[in-house]
């Protein structure tokens, strides 16, 4: 992913041809090895960063000004801050192995026209002194660093991300498996936002045949066309996913005690089914391996011309078991009663 976006985009390309040690981490454009003066007059290396505005794999003008940096706060020749570029001083974690320490503000009257114009300015700027001192220390070693994200999950990078600075946190969310038992108006759209994190593996259950009206239910737009060819539910929905994504897994069956043993090495899971009965080897299966999962239930009636909703999330892990089968938590038979009333979670 990396290569691919450095080689498509020119702005990049010409940092990479002009010597610039650039990679591309979670989403963050990184210039290493940016020779400053630190306060005891000492010249050291350090790391420019900046957020990536992307349109699809190729850059884009950068949509702020703002740069990060991991190192000491740069200084003059005589050991004085650079106080010109100064924004602020905070410790951020990028992502493992690169934490910045501090933000620089230096904007031209036109703004950057794109990267390559942004990090050769500041890299002129923090450089400047230490080439005073050494005339070797110059932020153009020659070495570029291609491998980036080559692990990540998704087929194009994640800037949602990086432009609000929750790399660190998303990164929490990077389980092995994860799986969404049931895909119906709950389930498909509890696959849109997990398909947006860094989980590895979406394993997706649902038996069921994609019809027309599942797309008033699902999120997204299928074509007349989509809806002609009646793909089951996990194929509909892997094809979606798949264009943005990794490691969507189709199951093409409903979760039952003949089966249950599919749920073997889940992380985390979510059950999105509408009948009680159909749950208790579910839940059974899930306790017995020791697996967290999350049960939803989601009913809408039109009383007296007015819309009426109940929302249940109910949670359950190894610490916390006894109160899923309460009377007014899920039940085991038919809907799944809350106070008073069946309602479905399909």
């Amino acid at each position: 992913m990396s290569p691919s976006l450095i080689s498509r985009s020119p702005d990049l390309r010409a940092l990479a041809d002009d010597g610039y040690d650039i990679d591309i981490v979670s989403g963050h454009l990184v210039v290493r090895d940016v020779p400053y003066v630190n306060p005891d007059g000492q010249v050291k290396r350090g790391i420019l960063v900046s957020t990536l505005d992307l349109a699809g794999d190729v850059t884009t003008r950068p949509g702020t000004h703002v740069v990060m940096f991991a190192g000491e706060y740069p200084c003059d020749r005589n050991g004085r801050q650079l106080a010109k570029i100064k924004c602020g001083s905070k410790r951020k974690v990028i992502s493992e192995g690169l934490l910045v320490e501090h933000s620089f503000s230096s904007k031209p009257a036109d703004g950057y026209r794109d990267y390559h114009h942004k990090m050769t300015t500041y890299a002129a700027i923090i450089s400047g002194p230490a080439e005073a001192i050494d005339p070797g220390a110059t932020p153009r070693p020659r070495r570029v660093t291609e491998a980036g994200d080559v692990d990540s999950v998704f087929k194009y990078v994640d800037t949602a991300s990086s432009r609000a600075g929750i790399v660190a946190a998303s990164g929490k969310l990077a389980l092995n498996s994860v799986a969404i038992i049931g895909l119906g108006g709950t389930g498909s759209y509890i696959l849109d936002l997990i398909a947006k994190t860094p989980v590895r593996e979406i394993h997706v259950f649902d038996g069921d045949d994609f019809l027309q009206h599942n797309a008033f239910r699902s999120p997204g737009a299928p074509s007349l066309e989509e809806l002609k060819a009646i793909p089951t539910k996990v194929r509909h929905h892997a094809d979606r996913y798949g264009l943005m994504r990794n490691g969507i897994v189709e199951h093409d069956v409903n979760v039952d005690v003949s089966n249950s043993e599919v749920l073997e090495g889940m992380d985390f899971v979510f059950v999105c089914v509408d009948r009680g009965e159909a749950k208790r080897p579910i839940f059974e299966k899930l306790e017995e391996l020791g697996t967290p999962y999350i049960d939803v239930g989601m009913g809408v009636e039109l009383v007296d011309g007015q819309l009426q909703g109940i929302l249940r999330v109910t949670a359950s892990t190894p610490s916390k078991r006894d109160h899923v089968r309460g009377k007014k938590r899920i039940g085991l038979s038919g809907g799944a009663p809350l106070q008073g009333r069946e309602v479905s979670n399909a």
